[in-house]
């Protein structure tokens, strides 16, 4: 009965390994190395936005330390590799032998189908945004941009050939406590899956079959080429990264999100 963890080396990835390990059944974690975690702005953008830009970014990196603290993986065998190694036949011999009961993902590049049929029972990925309205990249930062944070949250699904379109399995949603920023919100929603994971592996671990919910309804698959420092200035100058103080006072409209879950 084991677990492999494909994920990338950030520290929410990092977190969430460690919520895995608090099962002992993780086997193994396979780490891709992404993009540098504090970019640089573009050249070309004004020096407003570039200060803004500057900020966003030195902020997720502030509350993810504070929320995770330093990126510390647990003490399970592991594999350090490129995107260009991700779906290779070291990695597939890993998931062959060590994902007996399930191979779950966040945060990494698409897994190719020889690498999913692999690993013989269930195969999931942890999508930082709720399914089908938030699909996509960067969906921690959208459902604040539409003015509905309460809509920021995570949704675990079954792992397919399409973006985020496999039957969902579980969600949870980030709980709204007055002051928080846009980051934060954020690290609220990945805390609160980690609290849940173990249990829900544990589900896998034990079931042959999960009830999970297709994605029949419609929703947005937001790409990262959407998104722009020009949007920035709601966020921080409009809102004061307050859009949750916001919501709390009925400023925005109210909405609860339709989650499915297992428990």
């Amino acid at each position: 009965m084991s677990i492999v963890f494909v994920c990338g080396n950030h520290p929410r990835h990092a977190y969430i390994a460690r919520c895995l390990a608090k099962t002992g059944k993780l086997a193994y974690v396979i780490i891709e190395q992404r993009e540098q975690f504090l970019p640089k702005a573009p050249a070309h953008i004004e020096e407003s936005l570039r200060t803004l830009f500057d900020h966003h970014f030195s902020e997720r990196e502030r509350v993810e330390n504070d929320s995770f603290g330093a990126v510390q993986w647990p003490d399970v065998p592991s594999l350090s590799i490129g995107v260009t190694e991700l779906n290779s036949q070291p990695v597939i011999d890993i998931i062959k032998q060590h994902a007996t009961d399930l191979l779950i993902s966040y945060g990494c590049h698409k897994l190719s189908q020889e690498l999913l049929d692999s690993a013989p029972k269930h195969k999931w990925n942890c999508h930082g945004g709720l399914s089908p309205w938030y699909k996509g990249a960067i969906t921690h930062f959208w459902p604040s941009y539409m003015l509905e944070p309460q809509m920021t949250g995570m949704t675990v699904h079954q792992l397919s050939n399409q973006l985020d379109a496999g039957a969902i399995i579980h969600q949870c949603t980030a709980p709204l406590v007055r002051g928080d920023t846009l980051h934060m919100l954020a690290a609220r929603a990945v805390i609160a899956l980690g609290e849940e994971l173990p249990q829900l592996a544990e589900l896998a671990i034990s079931s042959d079959a999960i009830p999970s919910q297709p994605q029949t309804s419609n929703g947005m698959l937001w790409r990262a080429s959407q998104w722009q420092p020009h949007h920035l200035p709601l966020i921080y100058q409009h809102y004061q990264d307050a859009i949750v103080d916001a919501y709390l006072d009925g400023k925005l409209t109210q909405k609860a999100p339709q989650l499915f879950r297992q428990f």
